[in-house]
Formats: structure tokens, sequence, C-alpha cells
């Protein structure tokens, strides 16, 4: 693959939020994997592990589990401003949007390797905070899935997972306890066609040699910002509900 088709790949992938009743071909679903499994890491740690879930019966306890934790979130949401509430939490939640996935990944972390990393990181705040290099190492892996899906032909929903929720999921899928449910990945074919996504445009964000201050944003500008992108990102929430 060329930078252009690479491009292409990047520009096309999606957050897929219906998915047709079909069984994803188990190739695929491995070299999905597979790409998860080559994500880059500090000091190549590799702290990830993925556990499939595809049985019916299971799919339905996870599914389960998820409604009390996540109405949480509904209820936090509330106390911000409409103009700029999560759409997906701006009613009660009565269901997931991945309910019809075909696969669910769960993406589990074990923290433990974090010591393969550069002791100073703990002290000296490397990357933002003392456990960053670890959390964008599931990070890291977290996207080659979803890259990995959308170059099958694939759809896939980057599903985040609060701490309770997490607690469940590990009685559910029997994960050590001393691991972490860090994130989850549906995978399937996608029920609908999703419109264009928004992003800022490249002459925004792109600096040479020095940060360009005319293009420094005010808290003011900040706020703005967040109500234009709820505006940008509604109709492809929207088009991802069930039907």
């Amino acid at each position: 693959m060329n930078i252009d088709g690479f491009l292409d790949l990047v520009h096309t992938r999606r957050s897929i939020r219906r998915f047709k009743n079909e069984a994803v071909p188990e190739e695929l679903l491995e070299k999905i994997l597979e790409a998860g499994r080559w994500a880059m890491s500090g000091a190549n740690a590799q702290p990830w592990e993925f556990v499939v879930v595809r049985d019916p019966l299971v799919k339905a306890r996870v599914l389960d589990s998820w409604l009390v934790p996540n109405n949480e979130a509904y209820v936090i949401e509330q106390t911000r401003v409409p103009e700029i509430r999560h759409h997906h939490l701006r009613t009660p939640l009565a269901e997931p949007s991945f309910k019809d996935a075909p696969v669910l990944i769960v993406i589990v972390g074990d923290r433990r390797t974090y010591q393969a990393t550069v002791l100073g990181a703990n002290f000296l705040v490397t990357e933002g905070a003392s456990d960053a290099i670890y959390l964008k190492n599931m990070a890291n892996a977290t996207q080659n899935l979803h890259l990995a899906a959308a170059a099958a032909g694939l759809g896939s929903e980057w599903i985040s997972v609060n701490r309770p929720w997490g607690q469940a999921l590990k009685k559910i899928l029997d994960i050590p306890e001393i691991l972490e449910v860090q994130t989850m990945a549906a995978i399937g074919y996608p029920a609908y066609k999703p419109g264009p996504s928004y992003r800022r445009p490249f002459e925004d964000i792109v600096h040479y040699d020095k940060y360009d201050r005319r293009k420094y944003r005010t808290g003011e500008e900040i706020f703005k910002y967040l109500v234009s992108l709820r505006q940008n990102t509604e109709p492809p929430y929207k088009q991802g509900l069930p039907k």
C-alpha cells in the first residue's frame, strides 16, 4: 500500500452503529486481530489481550450488563448545557448501539507490563500523565483494529468502557481481577452507508518551526467550536440510530 492508499483508508473509515446480521469470516477476523497484535507500544511492552465474543448467550449477558453503568453516564451528561451534550446521551439509554454486531472484541490491558517502560516516565510525567504511555499503548492497538476492519470492508465502533461496566465484564468473561477492561470494538458489516465525516481544516492544526499564535483559540472560541462540533456530528449519529 502506498501513502495515498493509506490516506484513502483513513479518510473512509467511519464509526458504525448499526450492523447486518451477517457473520464475519474467520479469516478476516484473525487478520484484524493480527493488526491489533502488531501495534506499537512503549518499550515493546505489548500490554494488550483480546477477548473475542461471538457466542449469542455470552453477547446477551454483555449487552444486559451495559445498561445500568451507562445510564449513569446519561445522568452525568445532563449537567452539561444542552448545546454540547453528547448525541447518544440526550435521552435515556434503552439499548446499546452495538447490539447487532456479530463480533465484540474486548480489549484487555495488563498494567504490569508498564514496568518495561523507562522508570522516569512515572516520576517525570512523560506524555501528560504517569500512566500515559500505557494508555496510549492500548489506544494504538485499538486504532489498529478499527483501521484493519475498514481495510477488510467491515464496519466498527469504538466503545468506551467505564469502570463499573468493566467490573461487570470481568465477571461475565472471567477476566482476572488484576487485568483491566480498557475498551471494546464492535465489528461487522454496516447496515447503512455512512455519510461524510468532519475534521478540522489542515491549515488550522499544522504549525511550522514554531506555534503560530494566530491559530490559538480562546476559551470562548473553544466553546463555539464544541457547539459546532455537535452540529457537524449529529447527522452521522442520527444515521446510525436503529430503524
